[in-house]
């Protein structure tokens, strides 16, 4: 499937899509702990200005047609779309949500990946460990330096390479809910 096939192709209500180096295209759903967390993180980014240049699952380009849609993206101020997208360039802060599925992928191919791209933070928010992995100084092969935070330690502020502070809310992030009795 072309990547012009598959921006124009309307996947189903609910699932998160992810498209592997490998041309696979993996389709899993959303959970309600996933879907919470990265509402609560777009809640934080506020605290930047109403206007701030913040995305969730919108694509931004990445060399060798390694294009990504994460979580959530903290652009600079002055961001400029490249035809359709912003470029990986204008990316001050990456986040992605560990689901069941996926939790390879954010902890080993995305730290790798943005770390090799220069995104300057990274971070890597698990509901099920109940923490989150600061990941800055990219290098060619990832990060230099990762720092692990536990839910519900106060606020958790992340310096932005263009001067302005992104406040995550530590004690805010939601955790997964027990699993009751099937219906």
């Amino acid at each position: 499937m072309s990547v012009e096939a598959i921006m124009h192709t309307e996947f189903p209500e609910g699932y998160t899509v992810f498209f592997g180096a490998d041309g696979k295209v993996i389709m899993t759903p959303q959970s309600l702990e996933h879907s919470s967390t990265i509402r609560s993180m777009q809640i934080d980014t506020l605290a930047l200005g109403r206007h701030a240049k913040v995305t969730s699952d919108v694509y931004i380009d990445f060399p060798a047609d390694e294009n990504s849609a994460p979580d959530l993206a903290i652009l600079r101020e002055d961001a400029q779309k490249q035809g359709k997208r912003y470029s990986f360039e204008d990316v001050l802060l990456i986040a992605e949500v560990v689901s069941v599925s996926s939790a390879r992928k954010d902890y080993d191919d995305c730290t790798a990946k943005y770390g090799r791209y220069g995104i300057p933070v990274y971070l890597v928010v698990d509901p099920y460990a109940a923490e989150v992995v600061v990941h800055t100084q990219p290098t060619g092969t990832g990060y230099i330096a990762a720092h692990t935070h536990q839910y519900g330690t106060g606020k958790l502020p992340v310096d932005l390479a263009d001067g302005r502070t992104f406040t995550l809310d530590l004690d805010e992030l939601p955790r997964p809910e027990p699993e009751t009795g099937a219906r």
